[in-house]
């Protein structure tokens, strides 16, 4: 029988890491709640350490930088572009002149 995977909202994992770290007893709080102790012991470390989130400077120099790169790609694609349009204006005048005679 496999184990289906339970959702705990924030409120819940909150109190529950509170309780762990007043008792400093994580494995007796999580065998109250019927959880795993390792789950807790991990809640409670993200606890203690957030990760750090981005800032919203971070944030426009990832997007800014993002941008230049697909601008400067676009450029090239533009060029590329140009180019096969004018090997293929060039080649299908040469076939014309080459039909005609």
């Amino acid at each position: 029988m496999s184990k289906t995977r339970r959702k705990y909202s924030k409120e819940f994992k909150e109190k529950v890491i509170k309780e762990a770290m007043e008792t400093g007893n994580a494995a007796l709080v999580a065998r109250q709640y019927d959880l795993n102790k390792n789950m807790l012991n991990r809640w409670v470390r993200e606890f203690k350490n957030p990760k750090k989130q981005p800032t919203v400077n971070q944030e426009y120099k990832d997007h800014t930088a993002a941008m230049r790169m697909l601008e400067s790609e676009n450029e090239t694609l533009k060029k590329l572009l140009g180019d096969k349009d004018l090997k293929i204006a060039i080649l299908e005048d040469l076939l014309k002149k080459t039909t005609h005679r």
